[in-house]
């Protein structure tokens, strides 16, 4: 009976959200789709962030086309690293020294890095980072979600999976691979 009670609250929150979020476009985050990385992952998002019209927040200095070339390229190293190489702390290295930290794509993938590397404090401050930077990085509350499964936290992940579904719908990649997730019995050891 309790169950089926927290399955309906949950039913009417998602269904909430989704009745009370405007509609939206697809989110397209760096990363890929799922977790683990299909073996051919999309490119990186470098798409420029929508400018904000909040009068009483600092602009950031404007970054000429060489740097942000410099910028891609560089972040699309990083990317080959990771999901090419597996190999997280070089990704680490390479993503700190763009200077670009609080780029939600960036500390995205400085999170799951150490995620990787079984860091997982270090790696919540990053996916932290990446949702303060970005509350709408639908990749970030993927990663997170999975995160938060790997530490036993399933409810957690649940929410991970509601707010994804508010951003991208239920037909995104993210939210196909949390939802299997969950859909997995607790304490099987899988690591994603």
């Amino acid at each position: 009976m309790m169950k089926s009670a927290i399955k309906f609250a949950m039913l009417v929150m998602f269904s909430m959200a989704l009745i009370a979020s405007p509609p939206s476009v697809p989110a397209f985050a760096a990363g890929g789709g799922g977790d683990p990385p299909s073996a051919n992952p999309p490119p990186p998002d470098t798409r420029s962030a929508p400018k904000s019209t909040s009068k009483s927040k600092k602009k950031a200095p404007k970054q000429s086309n060489a740097d942000d070339d410099a910028f891609r390229k560089a972040y699309r190293a990083a990317h080959a690293t990771i999901y090419e190489r597996n190999d997280y702390a070089g990704a680490i290295e390479q993503l700190k020294a763009l200077g670009r930290d609080d780029n939600a794509d960036v500390a995205n993938l400085i999170g799951y890095s150490y995620r990787k590397l079984g860091d997982y404090s270090l790696s919540q401050v990053w996916y932290e980072r990446a949702l303060k930077a970005d509350p709408s990085h639908v990749l970030t509350w993927q990663y997170y979600g999975l995160w938060q499964i790997e530490q036993g936290n399933r409810d957690q992940a649940s929410y991970h999976l509601t707010r994804i579904a508010a951003i991208c719908g239920t037909a995104c990649e993210e939210y196909k691979s949390l939802a299997a997730a969950l859909e997995k019995p607790p304490g099987t050891g899988l690591v994603y």
